[in-house]
């Protein structure tokens, strides 16, 4: 019997499972700390190029250009929804330069943490989450702000993961669980793949979130592995319905990543609950 079952057994944790959860919150509110310097450092996307030409020959290679573009992108998604263009990016040092920036991300760095701790107690998993909660709270703020996930952030986290989910494999001497990541890698980064290329439903940056979320929660168990796809399906669907009436449209651009990250965390906290509790 693990540590969370023998605590949850008798009704409360254990006492080690309360060091897990205070050195996991400690650990996360000191990376969390740093995030309007790592916000700030982000470059800014590429702005599109000015025209050559005059407005009249600029505004008819303009819509050539967009015949050709529309083309293709049928093309490739045969069942594409068209969205308006998005509106002006806010700046990347803008967001960093917001009051209380670092004590926010701090301070839910540290409740996220923390009750990762409490509920998962000491187990090699901590190994590759205490970082990866900072991070994901930083790519909530960016993405809730700009709909943009930067690759700046998330192509270190897949490296980071690659050294530090096997390290976790062999603290935990489980081997068997760098098989579950990789599925999870495999399953719920080609689910978001998937709709991206077919209905274009969110932006590719989504995708590469996935591959980040999927790895992490196989590694931690099947349950955790398909009730976080299920969850991060069903939050962001509520979430841009919800968004959706508040701003009056649905044809908005709305950020997806953040639910991504809420449904991950609830099937971090609850995934084997919610299973056992459907049947699984």
């Amino acid at each position: 019997m693990t540590p969370l079952q023998e605590s949850y057994a008798l009704g409360w944790p254990l006492v080690s499972d309360l060091w897990a959860a205070l050195v996991c919150a400690v650990a996360c509110a000191a990376l969390g700390w740093l995030a309007p310097r790592l916000i700030a450092r982000l470059p800014e996307p590429d702005a599109p190029e000015a025209p050559e030409a005059g407005p009249e020959r600029s505004e008819r290679d303009a819509e050539l250009v967009s015949d050709v573009e529309s083309e293709r992108e049928q093309d490739r998604k045969a069942f594409a929804r068209t969205l308006p263009p998005p509106p002006p990016k806010e700046l990347y040092r803008d967001i960093a330069g917001r009051p209380h920036l670092g004590l926010e991300v701090a301070g839910s760095s540290a409740v996220v943490g923390g009750i990762f701790g409490l509920v998962l107690g000491w187990t090699g998993a901590l190994v590759y989450l205490v970082p990866l909660v900072p991070i994901g709270v930083v790519l909530l703020v960016i993405d809730w702000r700009t709909t943009l996930l930067p690759t700046r952030i998330i192509h270190p986290t897949y490296v980071l993961l690659a050294v530090l989910i096997p390290l976790a494999a062999l603290l935990d001497r489980d081997l068997d669980s760098l098989y579950r990541a990789g599925i999870g890698w495999l399953v719920i980064g080609a689910w978001f793949w998937i709709f991206w290329w077919l209905l274009h439903a969110w932006g590719f940056g989504d995708v590469r979130l996935a591959r980040v979320l999927g790895p992490a929660l196989g590694y931690l168990g099947w349950a955790h592995m398909l009730m976080g796809l299920a969850l991060m399906v069903f939050v962001g669907a509520i979430g841009g319905v919800v968004l959706g009436i508040a701003n009056r449209s649905l044809r908005r651009r709305f950020p997806y990543g953040p639910f991504m990250l809420v449904g991950a965390a609830l099937a971090v906290v609850a995934g084997p609950w919610l299973a056992r509790g459907l049947g699984y």
